[in-house]
């Protein structure tokens, strides 16, 4: 229901789902690398890898609902929807940073 958004509004919108995709992607790829490259201690990039991993599915599972609550909002005229995953995704990139620097300082 509701009215067309100018196309410009949703196209910028499926720009930021895509967005969410490719970050998904690059800590997927992040921690496999991880896995594959860090020797040692074994248990520690296991951790990271596992972090990276984890990130990358919340986002991707995440990222196509978002679209569609914006989308939503945008038809109805009201305002957009606040997301947490702004949140999440910060919070998870600190515990990766805090996790790979653990991981150099054991090495």
């Amino acid at each position: 229901g509701g009215t067309e958004p100018d196309y410009r509004f949703t196209l910028a919108n499926e720009r930021t789902f895509l967005a969410w995709l490719r970050t998904a992607l690059g800590l997927l790829a992040g921690g496999v690398a991880v896995h594959q490259l860090v020797p040692s201690p074994a248990a520690a990039s296991t951790v990271l890898a596992g972090l990276c991993v984890a990130l990358a599915a919340v986002l991707a599972a995440t990222a196509y609902p978002r679209w569609r609550r914006v989308q939503i909002a945008m038809r109805a005229g009201e305002p957009l929807p606040r997301s947490w995953m702004i949140l999440a995704l910060t919070g998870g990139l600190l515990a990766l940073i805090v996790a790979a620097a653990v991981l150099l300082v054991v090495s």
